[in-house]
């Protein structure tokens, strides 16, 4: 049985300009003192749940195990969508039942999800609009102290998941889309480095719109400044980058804007 860690982590697209992440701490450390508490990002742009998905997936594999994460991004905080948590073989994950926390939470690592009815551990009054403070923290902290996950609601079999699109692919090209732009401008594709297995990182070409990339490159600082870049990124999937300048201004790319990877 995993047992929760004292390290929660954080993710919302609250922002920092507002008092919600210092309040949703506060809540925690008066029912947990001894937390460490690590902010993910509260940047992610505001119900954005895709990009908050991909911050979240590519974060776990480095915290250790029994961390408890957090994440509220929610557009339908207040309606019939469910509160969850969730516990797979290494982690704990609290947030709201839409795809959230899904790419974090493979099927195969599933153990136990909770439907969180028991109010016993919520704030009272409940807020309609603000469950990050009010039921996902207090959970969270209560879970740190070693409550059982079944005793915060019902069993489920199920959760909301988030699908990728998938790669489409012929014996000559791969066509893939842009998923998220990052902070920078940079634009992330779903094409992962296990895709481009069958090409040459040397001959290949990367096409967005009317721009043809040759090769790819293994850092931003392998072209030259204002020039545009193709590789593989931190989280391991292809991006299309200018360095120190923005590809999605530059192209005027969108989210699911079609690029394409050719042989030569």
């Amino acid at each position: 049985m995993l047992s929760p860690s004292g390290v929660v982590t954080l993710l919302t697209d609250f922002g920092t300009q507002d008092g919600f992440v210092g309040i949703m701490k506060g809540v925690m450390l008066a029912i947990n003192p001894s937390l460490h508490m690590v902010d993910l990002s509260h940047e992610v742009p505001p119900q954005d749940i895709l990009r908050g998905a991909l911050i979240l997936q590519s974060a776990v594999s480095f915290f250790p195990p029994g961390t408890i994460h957090v994440a509220v991004v929610d557009p339908g905080v207040g309606s019939q969508r469910r509160a969850i948590l969730v516990e797979t073989q290494n982690a704990f994950f609290a947030g709201p039942d839409n795809g959230l926390l899904s790419l974090a939470a493979p099927v195969e690592t599933v153990r136990r999800i909770v439907n969180l009815t028991n109010t016993q551990y919520f704030l009272s009054p409940l807020s309609h609009t603000f469950h990050g403070r009010d039921l996902f923290s207090p959970v969270a902290a209560h879970l740190s102290l070693g409550v059982s996950s079944e005793t915060f609601g019902s069993v489920v079999t199920t959760m909301e998941r988030l699908f990728l699109p998938q790669v489409e692919r012929t014996e000559t090209q791969l066509t893939g889309r842009v998923l998220t732009i990052d902070h920078f401008g940079n634009l992330v594709t779903n094409i992962t480095e296990a895709d481009l297995l069958p090409f040459s990182r040397e001959k290949l070409w990367v096409s967005i719109g009317p721009v043809r990339i040759h090769g790819l490159v293994f850092t931003y600082a392998s072209v030259q400044v204002g020039a545009t870049a193709a590789l593989i990124n931190s989280w391991g999937m292809l991006e299309v980058a200018v360095r120190n300048g923005s590809a999605a201004q530059r192209f005027g790319a969108q989210l699911g804007t079609p690029v394409y990877v050719s042989k030569e």
